[in-house]
């Protein structure tokens, strides 16, 4: 009897130092305790989404059934902006437009950043330099960035790209005043700005893989490319699923890239979303019509956003 209970003193003791294993009363108050604190915890990030958020987009509902042109006050419309949207061509022109840039342009430049991301994941020499060039685009304001493709798209000779086309006997091509050429030109600048963030997204997930993984790979005899497409590819499935919403998201909110390039020009071939809005809020100014707008670009997002999800998936679970 002595030698044993100490032994269960003591395992009464740790069993009673577990939350489950406390009497019914004092749980609750433990599980309210935390719940209290993860709650205050979260209430900073909670109140600034609501405020800058929230509020924001339930005012933009508000205002997408009134008719309003900022000098007189607002007064209910119904659903006649909607009626407008559905047909305004150059809204739709303009959402088709997004849809080019994206279906081209994110996959170009998630393949791409791929690519980047598997050779800077190897022991390579000077790989530091080469992250930074590449990822040097997207920390560089866009307006600078767009002010560079504006002389690198010059139709004068001085643009460089010209002038590398002039070396093989072609152009000088008007790139951004050509309405064939001029979406493919906004196109390549996406791309181009695009790849340094999917890059180093794409870098830390390789670096989370299991070695352990390619190790049973290797005896099993696969080779480099059976253990990429077997193994690194299927384990970057988050952050592709998360590559992916985000750029979605990023492609529609252009604006400053296009009102510096080409002004949605010419002849609207390059028009997106977020400039349509833009003319119809402060050109126009039909706030109300600006806001129903807004709304149905908020509705296309969360769409892209469940399609995706639907088709990448979002975890290794799916």
């Amino acid at each position: 009897m002595t030698t044993t209970a100490p032994t269960t003193s003591a395992g009464t003791a740790a069993h009673a130092a577990r939350p489950d294993a406390l009497p019914g009363r004092r749980r609750r108050s433990v599980r309210t305790a935390e719940r209290r604190w993860g709650l205050l915890l979260a209430a900073p990030a909670t109140l600034h989404t609501l405020i800058w958020i929230g509020a924001p987009i339930l005012v933009a509902i508000v205002l997408s059934f009134t008719a309003y042109d900022i000098i007189h006050a607002p007064e209910f419309a119904g659903l006649e902006n909607y009626a407008t949207i559905f047909t305004d061509g150059l809204f739709w022109l303009s959402v088709l437009h997004n849809v080019i840039i994206a279906a081209v342009g994110i996959p170009v430049s998630m393949f791409l950043a791929l690519v980047f991301a598997t050779m800077l994941d190897r022991a390579l020499p000077g790989r530091g330099a080469f992250r930074v060039m590449v990822f040097l685009p997207h920390i560089t304001a866009t307006v600078a960035v767009a002010m560079i493709w504006l002389w690198i798209y010059s139709p004068s000779q001085s643009g460089l790209m010209n002038v590398v086309l002039g070396l093989v006997g072609i152009g000088p091509l008007p790139f951004l005043t050509d309405p064939d050429l001029a979406l493919g030109s906004v196109i390549l600048v996406t791309i181009w700005q695009g790849i340094g963030l999917k890059m180093l997204i794409y870098l830390a997930a390789m670096q989370g893989v299991d070695d352990q993984l390619y190790e049973a790979a290797d005896l099993d005899g696969a080779n480099a490319v059976q253990k990429f497409f077997r193994i690194t590819v299927p384990m970057l499935k988050p952050a592709t699923f998360f590559i992916l919403v985000t750029s979605l998201i990023s492609n529609f909110q252009t604006f400053d890239l296009i009102y510096i390039l080409t002004e949605g020009g010419p002849a609207n071939s390059t028009s997106v979303v977020t400039y349509r809005i833009y003319q119809t809020a402060f050109q126009e100014f039909r706030v109300g019509l600006a806001n129903a707008q807004s709304v149905i670009l908020l509705l296309i997002l969360v769409v892209l956003a469940f399609l995706s999800r639907r088709i990448v998936g979002g975890s290794d679970d799916d």
